[in-house]
């Protein structure tokens, strides 16, 4: 079995596991204690914080632990929206951060304030000069992930810090996907990371605020982790958790290089072996072990069952998922086709092998997906006879994939001018269509209001 979703969650370190085990005997008393076995466990716990903040490049004081990632996020943008109340209640955060920003974003919108959403290209990036423009006098805060979870896209942070810091408002970055392979670059004032997905254990995170931020914690006061982390430190896992950064630290140069030539090796051998697939993210500033593409004609769901009987655990942005039936927020803010998607990220120490083998059974199971799906008529338009100028396609109640298998069967029954109109009540239409239009080469005209979901409309120009 390869396990290629270290991006969701990495394999437990070996490093981890040694330190989680050394420090369950010598780190379970009350580090507020001034007895031996207290002082005992704050030695553990001070030089855990000092090792953590050496590897994100702050001072100790400035790093405090959490209950996980998530949760210091959620801490971070409501101590500084609380801190800086008076300046105003507005946020920044780019369309394609984590749902623990969003998610943030749409509690600070239900309680009045207000939130500016910066767009991304196709590849997934941000431009500092729409950060700049977004910034406001009542800004109070600004968010910016380092890099993208689903496309490993890395982001310009010292470029939005700097335009960030010019206009005097504090920049938030969730680092979660990018501490393992160095420190976050830029003048930035908080920094939120998480421990699994650099080896350590779950339920360990980690939150920077800079000096001179002004910060105000919220909910109930308590005297552990500076007020910002509530409850009884689980010494242990923050042990395990700051070791194992150090340790991947150590491997991140020799381990960034290899995995990149895997995950290149991937970019530029599935389109060749799988038709109709678009690989997506950027292709040069991304994460060295992330490797996204989407599959026309596939249905997400499957597929990742297939690959994962096949003995290939990944995972998936697309909208046919069990998990969700809209699509990925990413996706869609990239523009980017959805269905079938596949996200491959390699934990530490992935053999070649193992990538080869994945390359061999991809092809034939996307194939068996298409065969079962019915997509295997499928084919480009041929010249067409005179015929009906227009044609509708009713997929209603349909799910991807289908609404664009049944537009790609009948856009060779109209001819170059003529149009399909695809009657769809499925979202993920709304973005696989475009996508299909330009993977195809066809106009996408747009959508039109109908009676139920939505009507697309495609001109074929081939």
């Amino acid at each position: 079995m390869s396990y290629f979703d270290a991006a969701s969650s990495a394999p437990l370190h070996p490093v981890a596991r040694q330190a989680l085990l050394a420090s369950l005997d010598e780190g379970w008393a009350d580090p507020a204690r001034l007895y031996r076995e207290g002082r005992r466990a704050r030695l553990l716990l001070d030089a855990a914080r000092e090792a953590a903040a050496d590897a994100v490049g702050c001072r100790p004081d400035e790093l405090v632990f959490t209950p996980s990632g998530t949760r210091a996020v959620h801490v971070g943008i409501s101590g500084a929206l609380a801190g800086r109340r008076r300046v105003g209640r507005h946020l920044v955060v780019s369309a394609v951060e984590h749902s623990s920003v969003l998610h943030s974003a749409a509690a600070l919108e239900a309680d009045g304030g207000s939130v500016t959403e910066v767009g991304v290209n196709r590849a997934g990036s941000v431009s500092p000069g729409a950060y700049a423009d977004a910034l406001r006098e009542d800004t109070a805060l600004a968010c910016l992930q380092s890099a993208n979870h689903e496309v490993g896209t890395v982001q310009p942070v010292a470029e939005v810090a700097a335009a960030c810091r010019a206009a005097g408002v504090p920049l938030l970055v969730d680092a979660a996907q990018s501490l393992a392979w160095g420190p976050v670059e830029g003048d930035w004032s908080l920094l939120a990371g998480s421990a699994h997905k650099w080896g350590g254990p779950a339920g360990v995170g980690l939150l920077v605020v800079r000096k001179g931020v002004r910060f105000a914690t919220q909910g109930p006061a308590d005297e552990r982790e500076s007020g910002r982390a509530a409850g009884f430190e689980n010494i242990p896992a923050v042990v395990a958790a700051a070791a194992s950064l150090r340790a991947v630290r150590a491997e991140a140069a020799e381990e960034d290089a290899r995995l990149r030539e895997l995950t290149e090796r991937i970019r530029a051998r599935v389109p060749g072996l799988v038709p109709d697939v678009e690989v997506v993210g950027d292709p040069v500033r991304r994460l060295p072990h992330v490797v996204t593409f989407s599959c026309l004609y596939v249905d997400g769901e499957t597929l990742l069952h297939e690959l994962d009987r096949a003995g290939f655990s990944v995972s998936s942005g697309s909208s046919c998922t069990s998990s969700t039936l809209t699509p990925s927020h990413v996706l869609k803010a990239m523009g980017v086709l959805s269905e079938g998607n596949v996200r491959v990220s390699l934990p530490l120490g992935t053999a070649g092998d193992d990538v080869e083998r994945f390359l061999g059974v991809l092809p034939g199971t996307v194939a068996s997906v298409r065969e079962r799906l019915g997509a295997t008529a499928v084919t480009a338009p041929a010249p067409a006879p005179a015929s009906a100028p227009s044609l509708v396609v009713d997929a209603l109640g349909k799910r991807c994939p289908i609404p664009v298998i049944e537009l790609a069967k009948v856009i060779g029954d109209v001819p170059v001018g003529g149009t399909v109109t695809v009657l769809a009540d499925d979202e993920a239409a709304r973005l696989d269509i475009p996508a299909w239009c330009e993977m195809r080469s066809q106009e996408y005209v747009g959508e039109e209001p109908a009676e139920h979901g939505a009507a697309y409309v495609v001109r074929r120009l081939s």
